[in-house]
């Protein structure tokens, strides 16, 4: 089923991430965590690539599996690192065959070494030209991800938000928010979106926190800034990974219920292939 027809604003589709593990081992513990998360009947989840596009195959493979075996909709993360059209025609090949009909359409970080992104001779350079290139290979629900703080590669909101409207317009049918510790940062950025047409369903991605430096090492890749007050609880107890992780808990369970009664499309919970933080919220509003 298209995934953008489950965000139609009767209920709140939720979702998980994972991503390709690194050997069998890994991809047996993933199963896992889908068998603990599958009895809240998620309306879809995503599998990511690895570093560069490395885990591409894998990524096929996981989300074919997913659907086929465990029988929720799986989505694809395709990105335009390292890779020519050719390549990403055969990607979206084996998924077609695979019976997988969403894709979420990324540029990618640059490959592991680089400063920057470089586009792959005989590929693409933007999100929004891989939209447009995934639409015209067939019928497949296409995502598109967005930045409630801003890309930290704009060079400002305004023009952030011009190339998020582009990659809408090349075909991106809804988003999912990269993750945010602030709901005003979500609202605000919903708000701007509208005021610039556009008008897609717009989810809220939520990763609890579990860890103090490893948060720390995401929101400055992505550019989130972490409430001054959260942070402070959080290094306090730095040291106990049960108490961060109760913490982290409180904070988005508060985040979420704040974020249903507002009447989000859906949220999209970054799990890092690990179901009890998960869990544990999705008990909690229930």
């Amino acid at each position: 089923m298209r995934i953008v027809e489950k965000l139609d604003g009767t209920r709140a589709a939720i979702s998980f991430e994972f991503f390709p593990p690194k050997d069998q081992e890994g991809v047996a513990r993933l199963f896992g965590t889908v068998a603990e998360l599958a009895p809240f009947a998620p309306s879809y989840v995503s599998v990511t690539y690895g570093a560069g596009g490395s885990t591409r195959q894998l990524t096929v493979e996981l989300v074919g599996r997913i659907q086929r075996e465990v029988g929720i909709d799986a989505m694809a993360h395709l990105t335009c690192v390292g890779a020519t059209r050719e390549e990403l025609g055969g990607v979206l090949d084996q998924l077609e065959s695979a019976g997988v009909g969403n894709v979420i359409a990324l540029r990618g970080d640059p490959p592991q070494g680089a400063s920057s992104f470089v586009t792959p001779e005989g590929g693409f350079g933007h999100a929004s030209e891989l939209c447009a290139f995934i639409k015209s290979r067939g019928d497949f629900c296409i995502a598109g991800a967005c930045y409630p703080e801003k890309h930290p590669e704009a060079a400002s909101l305004e023009a952030d938000l011009e190339k998020l409207k582009r990659k809408v317009d090349a075909g991106a049918e809804f988003l999912i928010t990269q993750l945010f510790f602030d709901n005003a940062d979500y609202f605000s950025f919903v708000e701007r979106a509208r005021e610039v047409g556009i008008h897609v369903p717009i989810v809220a991605g939520i990763m609890p926190v579990t860890n103090v430096s490893q948060i720390k090492r995401f929101t400055a890749m992505c550019g989130a800034h972490m409430p001054s007050a959260l942070m402070q609880r959080l290094e306090v107890v730095a040291a106990d990974p049960e108490a961060v992780g109760q913490i982290g808990v409180d904070h988005a369970v508060t985040q979420c219920r704040e974020l249903l009664a507002a009447g989000v499309p859906g949220i999209h919970f970054y799990t890092l292939n690990r179901s009890k933080a998960t869990v544990e919220i999705l008990k909690r509003l229930r």
